[in-house]
């Protein structure tokens, strides 16, 4: 009698947590995994497993790839603010019809003592961005830089892990890094470049949470964005444990 084949399960990954269910999943004879990247790191580090890098031309190439590759179980493990992937991958689940779980490691919260300012959006962000300081250390990533491109009076301190392409803010230094950061290294950044507003997304996690405690201990506003809503309908995991559970109990 012969074994079942492995379930094969496309992660759509570049976070954190994509890397440790990918490694959960790759000891797991019960399983091939597959990590899809969407290739816009230069040199990502690959995880365990099947990897694929680049798009796959909207909900419609990702349901014809699942479809052609055997996929049995669809985990969108991409950043919380990736929402565009993860429509395109409730999408494909709906033409498809295999199970879909959206991993999200939780979102931050203010504490005793912080000075948190929301925005819906990073044009919400711009907007409230000058009442809040005049040296700014951003930290949502180089693909929405654009967006503050218009505050010529605001200093900004960007880091990012590749370089940001134009347009960017007129007075601008760049910062490449790759997390996880110190707080002793946030602590120092602040003070050296003088921020006095930190703005961010709701990325959570503990790689770059330093940056808020830092600002707290230094009184300085912080500007958050929210992260977007996980998709209608699809089931919902906090960590990579989690997630395994899911497909243990999910049949594909």
């Amino acid at each position: 009698m012969s074994a079942d084949p492995p379930r094969h399960v496309l992660v759509l990954g570049g976070t954190t947590e994509a890397r440790r269910l990918a490694e959960a999943l790759a000891s797991d004879p019960a399983y091939r995994v597959t990590t899809s990247l969407a290739g816009r790191v230069s040199a990502p580090v690959p995880p365990p497993g099947e990897v694929r890098i680049g798009g796959f031309g909207g909900s419609a190439g990702l349901a014809d790839w699942i479809a052609g590759h055997g996929v049995t179980h669809l985990v969108d493990a991409t950043h919380p603010f990736a929402e565009r992937m993860s429509f395109h991958a409730s999408e494909a689940q709906a033409l498809t019809g295999v199970p879909l779980l959206a991993l999200r490691r939780p979102g931050w919260s203010p504490g005793p003592g912080d000075d948190w300012h929301f925005a819906d959006s990073l044009a919400g962000a711009a907007l409230r961005l000058p009442e809040l300081g005049a040296r700014a250390f951003l930290t949502t990533g180089r693909m929405g830089l654009h967006t503050f491109a218009h505050l010529a009076h605001t200093w900004f301190l960007v880091r990012s892990v590749d370089p940001p392409d134009a347009p960017v803010p007129p007075r601008l230094e760049v910062l490449l890094a790759r997390g996880p950061f110190t707080l002793d290294g946030e602590r120092e950044l602040l003070a050296r470049h003088r921020i006095d507003v930190l703005v961010t997304k709701d990325s959570g996690g503990s790689a770059t949470a330093p940056k808020l405690t830092a600002a707290r201990e230094a009184g300085i506003p912080v500007l958050v964005v929210r992260r977007p809503p996980v998709p209608a309908g699809v089931a919902e995991a906090q960590g990579p444990e989690a997630a395994v559970e899911w497909l243990a109990a999910t049949p594909g």
